[in-house]
C-alpha cells in the first residue's frame, strides 16, 4: 500500500475575523505535518483548483456566482461564515484538491491520454490524506455555511462516480453532523453516506430518522452521539453499525470526511475521543477499504479546532496510511 498527501501552502490565505475557530494557523499545522511527511520521503502533490463544471456537479450556478462574486472583497454569510478576497481561489483549490487525490488513487482515465498530476510511470497510490481549509461537509447544493464555502467531499464523490465509479462510500466521523454532503446525496442510490456526530448538536440535523429518500432511501446512515461519548462507544458503533453497512453497500471507492473536533481538547465539540481513538477509528475504515475497495481511499480534513490535537490526528491517520 501507498499513500499521497494532498495540500498547498495556499491553504493560509483564507482569513476569517480574528477569533473565529476556523484560522489560518490550521492550515501552518497541516504544513508542518506535510513537510514531516515529506523529509520521511512521502509522496506531495500540489492540488488544481476546481473549475465551474466540477463545482456544478453538486452546487447551483447560483450558488457558484454568489461565491465567485466575493473574489477581491471580504463578505459575511451568515454568523459562522466568511469570505476574504482570496477564499474563492482558495476554497477551488480545497475542493480540487480532492480531484487530484482521487486521479491518483483511480488513475488515468480509461482508455484515455487524460493526464493525472503523478509520474504514470510510478507505481499508483491506494491511499491519499487531502489536508485542506475551508472545510466543506456543511455547505449544502445552494448554501454555505458552518465555514464552509463548497462541498469538498461531495465534488469528490461526483466526480468519481463521473468518472465511472458505480457506488461511492462516504463516512463522516466529524463531531458535527454533514448536513450539505447528506442534503446532496439523500435521493441519489449511487453515494452511500454515514455520519456519527454529537447530536443535537450544530447544524440539527442528523437525527437516526433521516435515511435517504426515493431511490436513495436507505442510503443514508446517521450515528448519533450523545455528549460525553467516548472512544470505546464510537469504536462499538462502527464496529456494529458503520462497517456492516459499507461493507453491504460494496464501494468502488471510500472517501472519508476526517474532521477532528470529535477529540477531547477540541474547544467546539463535547465528545471525548482521544488521539488514539482516532487512529483506531482511521484504521478500522482503511481496513474496510482494503476489504471491499481494493484499498482506494481518500480522507479529507474537516473540522479540529485544537491545533495540537489537530497535529497529532493527522499523524495519526499518516502513519495508520503509510
Amino acid at each position: 500500500m501507498s499513500l499521497v498527501v494532498v495540500t498547498s501552502n495556499r491553504f493560509v490565505d483564507h482569513l476569517n475575523p480574528p477569533g473565529h475557530p476556523e484560522r489560518p494557523e490550521r492550515a501552518e499545522v497541516m504544513q508542518v505535518v506535510t513537510s514531516r511527511w515529506q523529509e520521511s520521503g512521502g509522496a506531495v502533490l500540489d492540488p488544481r483548483a476546481a473549475t465551474d463544471e466540477d463545482l456544478a456537479r453538486v452546487h447551483t450556478p447560483d450558488h457558484i456566482a454568489a461565491i465567485t462574486g466575493s473574489r477581491g472583497r471580504a463578505s459575511k454569510i451568515d454568523e459562522d461564515t466568511f469570505t476574504s478576497p482570496e477564499s474563492d481561489e482558495v476554497a477551488r483549490l480545497a475542493a480540487g484538491a480532492v480531484l487530484t487525490a482521487i486521479d491518483a488513487v483511480l488513475g488515468p482515465f480509461p482508455g484515455t491520454a487524460k493526464a493525472v498530476p503523478y509520474d504514470p510511470g510510478a507505481v499508483p497510490y491506494d491511499r491519499a490524506l487531502v489536508m485542506v481549509r475551508p472545510p466543506g461537509h456543511h455547505a449544502e447544493a445552494d448554501k454555505a455555511m458552518g465555514f464552509c464555502l463548497y462541498n469538498n467531499i461531495a465534488v469528490g464523490a461526483a466526480y468519481a462516480r463521473s468518472r465511472g465509479s458505480a457506488r461511492v462510500a462516504v463516512v463522516d466521523y466529524d463531531v458535527h453532523h454533514g448536513n450539505g454532503t447528506q442534503q446532496i446525496f439523500y435521493a441519489d442510490p449511487s453515494v452511500l453516506f454515514v455520519s456519527s456526530h454529537q447530536f443535537p448538536f450544530y447544524p440539527g440535523t442528523g437525527a437516526a430518522t433521516e435515511v435517504g429518500s426515493g431511490a436513495g432511501a436507505g442510503l443514508t446512515l446517521n450515528v448519533p452521539l450523545s455528549i460525553g461519548a467516548r472512544d470505546a462507544e464510537v469504536e462499538r458503533l462502527y464496529s456494529t453499525v458503520v462497517i456492516p453497512k459499507v461493507r453491504d453497500f460494496k464501494p468502488d471507492l471510500l472517501l472519508i470526511s476526517a474532521g477532528f473536533d470529535a477529540h477531547k481538547e477540541d474547544p467546539l465539540g463535547q465528545l471525548r475521543m482521544t488521539t488514539a481513538g482516532f487512529s483506531r477509528l482511521t484504521k478500522m475504515l482503511v481496513d474496510l477499504a482494503d476489504e471491499v475497495c481494493d484499498g482506494k481511499v481518500v480522507l479529507v480534513t474537516e473540522g479540529g479546532y485544537d491545533t495540537a490535537a489537530l497535529a497529532e490526528c493527522l499523524q495519526a491517520v499518516i502513519d495508520v496510511c503509510r
